[in-house]
């Protein structure tokens, strides 16, 4: 019985301990970590990086030498005179290409093998930044739900008080009423941001690849939105390190192989075999050995559609690298400029703001059970805090989504 007690008393232990770990609050920066190891998308990216290599071997792969034989009889007659025998021949023969055009192939393929892995780059990086985005509004909207609540309970404490004033008239029974419309209110905004947690819950455990309805608690960011470099600045590191402008670079210097290919491919491939037969015919015998080699004449076809169409692609290519590179200046100033004036903006807060905001509303409700506070300061202290605080986690989330986005496009992490 004892025994019993005791793993009983080590079960529950385990199980609370479970649950404490379980609700425990989790830091940003931990689910990202879980995101780039667990997100069932890497394994696609990288299945891309493993076929663009199989493609790079399979293109500097020779062609298979070809091999035939034939076996049959042989019958000669001359004069009345017949005689037979057996015949047969063997031939082995071997295509090659015209010089380069093996190593252009290479080339081709060791640019989609680049093209594969700066996708996977980008995944991660963007992956990284939405799960930073999620795992902020998730905390946000946990915040504000708890927030709403806390005064819409104190809002249905008071209508509780509120009849039992002895004022003449009908003043208790309207300020109940007043407060009253507010906690409906409170209540739909509450069921609002819940609807907000949820969504973000579910897309962030989707995300690092947990089941969608596990449990999650965000520890409060330490959110430093420091200054970052210039318009210009960021412009001269995304030349160099964009993952989309790296993609368009490569396709570029892709086509341009493609283009001297569709070149080489004007000149035929040579196929060299040897060959050998024997006959053998009453008391003759007869061999045969020699060389073979097979040139298509290039008279009807000299692939000047396919070069055509090459230099167009390439012209393409070219012309998609510039759009490329507008877009990504584009984007750059209008972010930056979105993340300074969002910034400027939190760092005329009082950093002690949310907290102060929350004790003015406990404020306004003990004073106003005492009498000493209207019931619209009441009302108003306790809209105001719950707008400010939303009004702040949009800012922040605002600036958030603009670094993310100057992360990027520059391929820098702030």
């Amino acid at each position: 019985m004892l025994r019993l007690f005791l793993l009983l008393s080590l079960l529950i232990a385990a199980a609370t301990k479970a649950e404490d770990k379980k609700s425990s609050p989790i830091q940003i920066d931990e689910l990202i970590a879980q995101a780039l190891a667990d997100n069932p998308e890497l394994i696609f990216y990288r299945a891309e990086i493993a076929a663009a290599k199989g493609e790079r071997r399979s293109a500097g792969a020779w062609p298979n030498p070809e091999f035939s034989s034939d076996l049959g009889r042989k019958s000669v007659r001359s004069s009345g005179l017949s005689s037979e025998g057996v015949a047969w021949a063997a031939s082995a023969s071997q295509t090659f290409e015209w010089p380069g055009r093996v190593s252009l192939r290479k080339a081709i393929a060791s640019q989609q093998i680049e093209l594969a892995t700066n996708g996977f780059e980008q995944f991660k990086a963007a992956l990284g930044a939405e799960v930073r985005q999620r795992a902020f509004a998730l905390f946000a909207a946990q915040r504000r739900v708890a927030a709403t609540q806390e005064v819409a309970r104190r809002g249905e404490e008071l209508v509780a008080t509120l009849v039992q004033r002895e004022v003449a008239g009908p003043l208790p029974l309207l300020e109940s009423r007043a407060v009253e419309a507010s906690i409906i209110k409170l209540k739909r905004d509450a069921a609002e941001a819940s609807k907000e947690v949820l969504s973000a819950l579910f897309k962030l455990n989707q995300l690092r690849g947990r089941p969608i309805s596990t449990a999650l608690v965000i520890a409060e960011p330490v959110s430093a939105f420091s200054e970052l470099p210039s318009p210009v600045d960021l412009i001269r590191l995304a030349a160099r390190e964009n993952f989309e402008l790296k993609q368009r670079e490569s396709e570029l210097v892709q086509q341009g192989f493609k283009v001297r290919l569709s070149q080489n491919e004007a000149w035929p491939s040579v196929t060299i075999g040897a060959q050998f037969s024997r006959e053998k015919v009453a008391d003759e015998r007869e061999r045969l050995a020699g060389l073979s080699v097979k040139v298509p004449l290039p008279l009807w076809n000299r692939n000047e559609g396919g070069i055509e169409a090459a230099k167009a692609r390439l012209l393409q290519a070219q012309t998609t690298l510039r759009l490329a590179q507008r877009e990504v200046e584009r984007k750059i100033r209008e972010q930056s400029a979105a993340y300074e004036i969002s910034r400027a903006e939190i760092a005329r807060w009082n950093p002690k703001i949310v907290e102060q905001l929350r004790e003015a509303a406990v404020l306004a409700d003990r004073h106003y059970r005492l009498g000493a506070v209207p019931l619209a300061t009441y009302l108003e202290v306790q809209q105001s805090y719950l707008e400010a605080l939303q009004a702040i986690f949009a800012t922040q989330s605002e600036a958030l989504q603009a670094r993310a986005e100057l992360q990027l496009l520059t391929g820098k992490t702030f």
